[in-house]
């Protein structure tokens, strides 16, 4: 269940009043007449399953709410009541799969910003990768898939798309094509850093490497991955399993790619910085197709799910 508190208009109470007791799903309203100083207004209370949530926020925004009042979502973590229990079961479909498009969209913002904690991320990790490919280090090379924070950027890109945001796009496609050219600019000066003081050499770069190799050659298997990450790391943001996207953060070979093509270049190993260029764009590219396409499959759901509910109600 999730929590609403709406500051409206006195106005405009009746009318959201309303809107909130047609919303099937919706349970535990109160209306506190007056209680609102800034801005001025109504306080108006009350509980949704998280699957009819995106169809109320969406109607309140319709109304203007989010212009003359507010509209704050709070997540409830306990709910001990027979009413909220019916709501979720009258409400369609399961709060797992629900979408909150409003919240998503404001999550990416805030992820697909280029910050200077963005950038510091994305610059470390790719220091941390580099480390692995010379040293032909796997665990190294999950490391630096783990701390890598380009996965916000990729998801802001495709949620943009899907919901036509042209603003978050062009955030989202900033804070990648930046972030990756400060953060592979900033490696390629560790490289010469770490080949002054003999701990990077040419040689090793150039070894057969085992178990880093995968990195500058790319393979079908690559854009598979790639696929298969977007999909999960999509439905892990859209169902709140942050958890998840642990695990698809170190199934990419992005950052360790582009630590890839930066040390070699600074050793002007053409081929091998060619070679994880490809990986590295076949990465992004399939994390982005799988990532818009489920957002347009979870989308399709949730209007036949809504297309459906108003039939079943006629039928009983």
């Amino acid at each position: 269940m999730l929590h609403l508190r709406l500051i409206t208009p006195a106005d405009r109470t009746d009318e959201v009043v309303r809107l909130i007791e047609r919303t099937v799903g919706t349970t535990h309203l109160a209306v506190v007449p007056g209680a609102a100083r800034d801005p001025a207004g109504d306080l108006v209370m009350c509980d949704v399953a998280r699957e009819a949530a995106d169809e109320l926020i969406a109607g309140l925004r319709r109304l203007g709410l989010d212009d003359t009042g507010s509209i704050a979502v709070e997540n409830i973590d306990l709910s001990l009541s027979r009413r909220a229990d019916k709501a979720e079961e009258e409400a369609p479909g399961e709060g797992a799969d629900a979408v909150l498009w409003e919240h998503l969209a404001g999550a990416m913002h805030e992820e697909s910003t280029l910050s200077i904690t963005y950038v510091a991320f994305l610059t470390l990790a790719m220091m941390i990768a580099a480390c692995g490919v010379v040293l032909d280090n796997a665990i190294l090379i999950v490391g630096a898939m783990a701390v890598g924070p380009e996965f916000g950027p990729l998801a802001g890109f495709c949620t943009a798309l899907v919901q036509r945001r042209p603003r978050l796009a062009l955030r989202s496609l900033t804070a990648l094509l930046v972030g990756f050219a400060v953060a592979m600019l900033v490696t390629v000066a560790f490289t010469y850093f770490m080949d002054g003081v003999d701990l990077f050499t040419r040689v090793r770069l150039e070894a057969e490497r085992p178990n880093t190799n995968f990195i500058y050659r790319p393979d079908a298997f690559s854009f598979v991955v790639a696929v298969l990450a977007g999909i999960a790391g999509t439905l892990s943001l859209t169902a709140a399993k942050s958890g998840a996207l642990v695990g698809v953060a170190i199934s990419v070979t992005t950052v360790p790619a582009a630590a890839n093509a930066a040390v070699a270049f600074a050793y002007t190993e053409y081929r091998q910085a060619w070679g994880s260029a490809e990986q590295l764009l076949l990465n992004l590219l399939g994390i982005v197709l799988a990532g818009t396409l489920t957002l347009l499959a979870q989308k399709w759901w949730w209007a036949r799910q809504r297309e459906r509910r108003p039939a079943e109600a006629a039928n009983l």
